[in-house]
């Protein structure tokens, strides 16, 4: 979670919304990414999109079983479906995301009945230093 911190940091110096995401395979990193929304102009280089694409590229393999993400920003629903697309293990995530959050905050996208694959999800790892990222982050813009 460390390393998404970060690696949310240099998101944050390259004018991006700052958040991290790191995939771990067996105790490894298997691929990290920060967002880059507006570098890239894509609405969907979310953080957790970037490393998910990534770890299918080096897999050769588009399910990700034996996964863990951990990922500064609660996941949005655009994420968290990627997420249990790909069959992730594991969601770990720094600060919840009330207003759009798909994993507790907002709801809880695994909590619907027809869905095929269930993520662990534990919330609130590092949670004050992804809050302060975030907040710092928002403040900026609202002043600029």
């Amino acid at each position: 979670m460390r390393r998404a911190l970060e690696l949310a940091r240099q998101a944050r110096a390259r004018e991006e919304v700052p958040v991290g995401a790191v995939l771990v395979r067996d105790g490894a990193i298997l691929t990290e990414a920060a967002n880059e929304v507006e570098w890239r102009q894509d609405a969907t280089a979310h953080a957790e999109m970037l490393a998910i694409g990534e770890a299918q590229a080096l897999l050769k393999s588009w399910r990700l079983n034996g996964t863990t993400l951990y990922v500064t920003k609660e996941p949005c629903p655009m994420c968290a479906g990627a997420l249990a697309h790909v069959r992730v293990d594991r969601i770990v995530f720094g600060v919840d995301d009330p207003k759009a959050g798909a994993c507790g905050g907002a709801f809880n996208l695994f909590d619907l009945p027809g869905l095929n694959h269930r993520c662990e999800i534990t919330p609130g790892v590092l949670r004050e230093e992804s809050l302060e990222l975030l907040q710092d982050f928002f403040r900026e813009r609202r002043t600029e």
